[in-house]
């Protein structure tokens, strides 16, 4: 939840040192972070090991922080599993006593994707007026961005979104969050804008929660900078080898 706001442990700094390893050779132009002290030191690590990105600024943005658990915030699972049970519902559908609804959670989660899209088309615009400068879109090889993900999905997953991925893109952004909230956010690229899924993506690792540091890949084309329907392509969901 929110209301505990707890560091890391030493297994969480091993988790998030061995993904920080595994983006290294990520090339990213933004990070956003929960504002949560867990989620800070996780991003922090990431950008630590980075080859490219390790002086860039984490922006910090509370939408982004854990679904808020009410009476039962920084009490085990089974304690709001029984909760549930008492109440005659089941996890996660569940919402105790002075915290969020499922959909809150997913209000946020919309609000700052759009924040994110409006970003990206701001950006493509700002680099097209430049006088005589080309698109990003049509830079050299040597700004492209290293996706590590050749073992983590199917050859029609990398020949749909490998295309995109090997060009230079407007913005290639790291969001450290949550697993409640992820799960939430995933939910709704899927049910409300039509995300395009890994061909092996069973329903429950769709509607899982991501394990600690486990990474989702999104590919995200605003056509004409429509910022209505954007064009999603799962790449990767709650990748873990690096664990």
């Amino acid at each position: 939840g929110q209301g505990v706001d707890e560091p890391l442990s030493a297994t969480g700094f091993r988790q998030a040192d061995a993904a920080g390893l595994f983006l290294s050779n990520v090339k990213f132009t933004h990070v956003f972070s929960s504002d949560l002290l867990r989620a800070k030191q996780t991003a922090a690590a990431i950008l630590g090991k980075n080859r490219f990105c390790k002086d860039l600024e984490i922006k910090y943005d509370a939408r982004l922080r854990e679904r808020k658990y009410g009476v039962a915030e920084g009490k085990p699972l089974a304690d709001l599993k029984a909760m549930a049970k008492d109440a005659g519902e089941q996890c996660p559908s569940f919402t105790p006593s002075g915290g969020e609804t499922l959909d809150e959670v997913r209000e946020r989660a919309r609000d700052f994707f759009e924040f994110l899209c409006q970003l990206a088309v701001e950006l493509e615009q700002k680099e097209h007026g430049k006088p005589g400068a080309p698109g990003r879109s049509s830079g050299t090889s040597g700004e492209q961005f290293v996706f590590p993900w050749t073992n983590h999905c199917s050859e029609g997953e990398l020949s749909s979104a490998g295309s995109r991925s090997s060009t230079v893109l407007d913005a290639n952004i790291l969001v450290v969050s949550h697993g409640a909230y992820m799960r939430n956010w995933i939910g709704y690229m899927v049910s409300d804008l039509n995300c395009t899924l890994p061909a092996n993506l069973t329903k429950s690792q769709l509607s899982s929660v991501s394990p600690n540091t486990g990474v989702s890949h999104f590919i995200i084309k605003l056509e004409n900078g429509n910022l209505l329907k954007p064009n999603i392509t799962c790449v990767c969901l709650n990748q873990d080898s690096h664990l």
